[in-house]
């Protein structure tokens, strides 16, 4: 997947002689915590909430309301924003701007043409909506975990065996990290069997096959800002014993 297909197209962004008081509003207003920094149209920067809360004077200081609010609109954003930051180009894959963005520590990228032009910006957000999106968690509530051999055919053995139980295939991925070449651990999602069956669909694979776990995932209640999980719960429950 593409990141030109997951990026916010055409975002907001602010000019480097703009006020960092323009900045605060702008990202109040759109829910933002970081803008793209032009110059003539083209990428020169980007400025961010920390920054901002960086070159913002501390509730201590010994300033009134009326020089805080002079002070904010004579920083420029050029003063605290990040100059030339890494920017990708819309036809990089989603895994590579995930890559930059971890090995960099930033939780979002510019996107660029040849001439710098800002053409979108892809998030942290946006990765997690990838992830859900290639693990079909929506559309499938169990998962299987194996370890398998990597041995051709092996993977289409074990679908057929699955769907010969009635279970949809709703996704499957793979991976070698931290194993041997030799070797590697495969997940597949399901839908449209019961759980009676599905449990005793998983007995029937470990003759045949290393089961490393299986799990279904409860979409039913879903933690929102300011609740509190069922794991925590159980773990408040459990720190009063």
């Amino acid at each position: 997947m593409l990141v030109k297909e997951w990026m916010t197209e055409d975002p907001i962004t602010i000019e480097e002689n703009a006020s960092i008081m323009k900045a605060v509003q702008m990202m109040k207003e759109h829910g933002m915590r970081r803008l793209p920094v032009v110059k003539a149209g083209k990428l020169v920067g980007i400025i961010t909430d920390r920054d901002i809360r960086e070159a913002t004077p501390s509730k201590a200081t010994a300033l009134d309301v009326h020089e805080l609010y002079y002070l904010l609109s004579e920083i420029k954003v050029k003063d605290v924003m990040t100059p030339d930051p890494i920017a990708i180009t819309p036809d990089v894959t989603v895994e590579y701007a995930a890559v930059v963005m971890l090995e960099n520590c930033i939780s979002g990228l510019p996107i660029i043409d040849e001439e710098k032009h800002v053409l979108g910006i892809i998030t942290q957000t946006d990765i997690f909506k990838v992830l859900i999106h290639i693990t079909g968690i929506y559309y499938g509530p169990w998962q299987i975990a194996f370890m398998l051999p990597a041995q051709p055919g092996l993977i289409s053995e074990l679908v057929q065996d699955i769907r010969q139980w009635g279970a949809r295939i709703v996704t499957v991925l793979s991976a070698y990290e931290g194993l041997e070449l030799e070797r590697r651990r495969v997940y597949i999602r399901v839908t449209g069997i019961e759980e009676d069956k599905f449990k005793e669909m998983v007995e029937s694979l470990k003759k045949n096959y290393e089961v490393l776990y299986w799990v279904k995932d409860d979409l039913s209640y879903i933690p929102r800002k300011g609740e509190v999980s069922k794991s925590q719960e159980a773990s408040k429950a459990l720190s009063k014993c």
